[in-house]
C-alpha cells in the first residue's frame, strides 16, 4: 500500500463509530513547589499551586478515538460521587458521547491522584473499588451496550481493561457473541484478570508485561521465535483473529499466523510513555475498521504511540498530527 492510499484511509477515520467498553478513571494532578521538609516526618512539603483533572483509562481511549477523527461511545459504570461528576463534566467538555455511562450508587469512581513538583512525581494515591461489578450493575451495563449496538451499528468495539472490575468474563462473552453475529470487529487491550476471556476477538493487543504474566512466560523476549511461540500458545488457549504485541523500545509485532510483521520503533526523544497504550489500541482499531492490512495497522499504531511519548503527561494524537507523521516518516 502506497503512502497516498494510507493517507486516504486515515482520512476515512471520520466515517467511523466505535464503542469503547472499560474502566473509566479520573486522573488528578496536584502540582506545586517543594521548598522544605516537614517537621512532622522526613517528607517533602508540597505547596500546591494548581489542580488538573483529566480523563483516564477507557475514557482516554474514547478521547483518542475522537481525536483521530472517529466518533466514540464510552460504556462504563461509575459511582454517584464527586469523581463521577467530574468525569461527566470532562466528557461534556471534550464532546464525548456519554450515553453508555451507567451511574451506580454501589460503585466508587476510580480516581488516581498524583502529587507533582516540577517534572517529578512525588506520590500517587488511588481511590477505587477493583472488585467485579455486582450482578445488577453488570446487567445494566450489558443492556446499555446491547441497546447502543442495535441503535448505532458501530464499526468496531474496543475492550479497554484496567482490571478495575467493569469488564467481566460474562460481559465479554455476551458482547463478543453479539458483535460476531453482526460482523462487528472487536479489539482488546487486556489485563491479567480476564486475559483468556476474549475468544473470538478480532485483534488482541497485550504489551510485553501483560503477555509474560498472562502466558506465564517470565523470560519471554522480543525476538521472532519467542513472539511466534507466544502467539501459538495464545491461540491454543484462546483463539483470536490476530495478535498485536507492543514491545516498548523494540517496536510492535503483529501476526495472524499466516503473516507476521515486526515494525521497529521510530527514533524519538521520549518524555513520557503514559497513555501510549491507549493511543495504540485507538489507532489500531481505526486502522482495522477502515480495512488496512496487518502491516499498516501495526505501522500506523506504532507511529501514533511513539508520537505521544514525545510529550510530558497524557496527550492524544489528532488525525492531522497522524497525517503529518505519515508524510514525514514513511
Amino acid at each position: 500500500m502506497n503512502k497516498e492510499e494510507l493517507l486516504r484511509l486515515v482520512s476515512q477515520f471520520n466515517q467511523l463509530k466505535i464503542l469503547v467498553i472499560g474502566d473509566v478513571i479520573l486522573d488528578a494532578y496536584y502540582k506545586g513547589d517543594v521548598s522544605r521538609i516537614s517537621p512532622e516526618a522526613p517528607v517533602p512539603v508540597l505547596d500546591i499551586r494548581s489542580k488538573d483533572y483529566r480523563l483516564g483509562g477507557a475514557a482516554n481511549v474514547g478521547l483518542n478515538v475522537n481525536k483521530l477523527g472517529a466518533s466514540s461511545i464510552l460504556c462504563s459504570v461509575i459511582g454517584d460521587d464527586d469523581a463521577g461528576a467530574s468525569i461527566k463534566k470532562l466528557m461534556q467538555k471534550e464532546g464525548l458521547d456519554s450515553s453508555g455511562i451507567v451511574t451506580s450508587g454501589a460503585r466508587q469512581t476510580s480516581k488516581k491522584t498524583r502529587m507533582v513538583s516540577g517534572f517529578s512525581q512525588l506520590l500517587r494515591f488511588d481511590e477505587e473499588i477493583t472488585s467485579s461489578l455486582s450482578s445488577e450493575d453488570e446487567r445494566m451495563l450489558l443492556n446499555r451496550i446491547i441497546s447502543l449496538i442495535d441503535k448505532h451499528s458501530p464499526n468496531a468495539i474496543i475492550f479497554e481493561d484496567y482490571d478495575k472490575g467493569c469488564i467481566t468474563s460474562q460481559l465479554i462473552k455476551s458482547v463478543i457473541s453479539k458483535a460476531s453475529s453482526l460482523g462487528i470487529k472487536v479489539t482488546v487491550d487486556p489485563k491479567k484478570r480476564n486475559f483468556f476471556s476474549y475468544a473470538g476477538a478480532t485483534l488482541f493487543k497485550p504489551n510485553m508485561k501483560e503477555l509474560r504474566e498472562g502466558l506465564a512466560l517470565p523470560h519471554l523476549t522480543s525476538n521472532h521465535n519467542d513472539l511466534m511461540s507466544a502467539y501459538r500458545l495464545l491461540q491454543e488457549k484462546m483463539p483470536v483473529g490476530c495478535a498485536f504485541f507492543t514491545l516498548s523500545a523494540d517496536g510492535v509485532f503483529i501476526t495472524d499466523g499466516s503473516e507476521n510483521h515486526h515494525i521497529p520503533a521510530f527514533n524519538r526523544t521520549i518524555a513520557d510513555v503514559s497513555g501510549a497504550g491507549d493511543t495504540v489500541i485507538s489507532a489500531a482499531t481505526c486502522a482495522l475498521a477502515v480495512g488496512m492490512d496487518l502491516r499498516n495497522i501495526a505501522t500506523i499504531s506504532n507511529l501514533a504511540g511513539g508520537w505521544v511519548c514525545q510529550f510530558p503527561g497524557v496527550v492524544s494524537i489528532t488525525q492531522n498530527d497522524l497525517l503529518e507523521e505519515i508524510n514525514k516518516s514513511l
